[in-house]
């Protein structure tokens, strides 16, 4: 049997080969010239960037510092001293101010680089609160017992309560007991309501971190205030002070915890020679 089939009129056979090898070839052939192409620029980038961070101008060769006051412009500058000749794009600036903060002096820092070879530092000093005693020394501290600097001559622009009891004992170095720091810290926020009350403080003794224990200026005698209404009751006894000097003419303390009564210790030769060590046993006479 014979099938007759019907030749589609629209096909056509190619009548030569593919030519897919040459288009591949080609195809290697852009890819390899974009490849040496990208490497070409890699290489050109690379070049430059160490020719760019070789380049003098990028050295840095000026430092400016703000924010200083306690510490002068110089010593600022000696902390960072090692900035100057380092590539302004490289160098690390947390190293540097992580050696800024090494001073005592110093609370925060900051450093910012200003194109082409400029640094600006600002710092944020620690302001002296009081003038702490440990082991012996006059201390500088802040208000958060943080040991500034030894207390010396000059120094003595800063008119500030010596604060007695503060020392942590076993610390090996001069430091401050955080609990007795902060009875302090409270007595000299309250007292800065009225600086000329503060002004009259002469010392501040915190042994007891539940009794703070104030020395005035003009008076001998220790006035006991607690924990709080340190204000409150010193002017309290500034108003009964008269009174009770005409009844205890010699006083060694005055406590003022109990608000609404006064209680008064007469001063002798054995008081006055350890009154520091006296708690307020003896309660008379008595004042209403």
């Amino acid at each position: 049997m014979t099938v007759h089939t019907q030749t589609d009129k629209h096909f056509r056979r190619s009548k030569h080969p593919t030519r897919r090898p040459r288009r591949m070839v080609r195809r290697w052939w852009r890819v390899a010239r974009g490849a040496g192409l990208a490497m070409g620029v890699a290489f050109g980038v690379y070049h430059a960037a160490v020719l760019l961070l070789a380049a003098p101008f990028l050295l840095v060769d000026d430092v400016v510092v703000h924010g200083e006051d306690q510490l002068s412009e110089g010593e600022v500058l000696a902390l960072v001293s090692a900035l100057r000749g380092e590539n302004i794009l490289t160098v690390d600036l947390e190293r540097h101010r992580l050696r800024l903060l090494a001073s005592p002096w110093l609370r925060d820092g900051a450093l910012k680089r200003i194109l082409p070879s400029t640094i600006e530092v600002q710092v944020t000093e620690r302001r002296p609160a009081a003038v702490a005693r440990l082991e012996h020394r006059l201390y500088l501290v802040d208000e958060h017992g943080t040991v500034i600097d030894e207390y010396g001559p000059s120094f003595s622009r800063f008119d500030l309560p010596i604060i007695e009891g503060l020392a942590l004992s076993g610390a090996g170095r001069p430091t401050v007991d955080p609990a007795r720091m902060g009875l302090v810290s409270r007595v000299l926020a309250q007292l800065s309501q009225h600086p000329d009350v503060l002004d009259s403080i002469s010392e501040i003794d915190v042994s007891d971190p539940y009794n703070a224990v104030v020395l005035l200026n003009d008076d001998p005698a220790l006035l006991y205030l607690g924990r709080d209404h340190f204000l409150e009751r010193l002017q309290s006894y500034g108003e009964l002070a008269p009174t009770l000097r005409e009844r205890v003419p010699s006083i060694d303390y005055v406590d003022l915890r109990f608000d609404r009564r006064v209680y008064v210790g007469p001063a002798d030769s054995t008081t006055r020679s350890s009154r520091r060590s006296i708690e307020p046993t003896v309660q008379e006479p008595a004042v209403n």
